[in-house]
């Protein structure tokens, strides 16, 4: 299957901009993978609910046709979880889907 899920935990500014962002807009536009994922859990719930640019880069990759799915319990657990969500980002509790990409064998870049 040409699907590929970027599990991003790093919430690094530079790493989040320059390979998360960059890897998964990139991807769609070039037509490298099909369909796109970004799982954002922990502290990169945070990061992207305060930090401007990322939430830019964010916008870019939903625009270019990546899907931006946050974990239910991280953005509650920080508070952010409404700004997500004004932000257009998918929130839903990720355990399962999590487990079901690994147990299936799925393409998972963790960063």
């Amino acid at each position: 299957m040409d699907k590929l899920n970027i599990l991003w935990t790093n919430a690094d500014p530079i790493t989040s901009e320059k390979m998360v962002m960059m890897y998964s807009i990139n991807s769609k536009l070039q037509n490298w993978w099909s369909d796109v994922t970004i799982i954002v859990w922990g502290a990169t719930t945070k990061l992207l609910a305060e930090n401007e640019m990322i939430q830019e880069k964010a916008k870019m990759a939903l625009h270019s046709g990546v899907k931006l799915i946050a974990c239910k319990s991280c953005a509650d657990q920080l508070r952010v979880t409404e700004k997500l969500e004004s932000l257009g980002i998918e929130i839903r509790y990720m355990g399962e889907d999590l487990t079901e990409i690994l147990k299936k064998d799925g393409k998972l870049l963790s960063i």
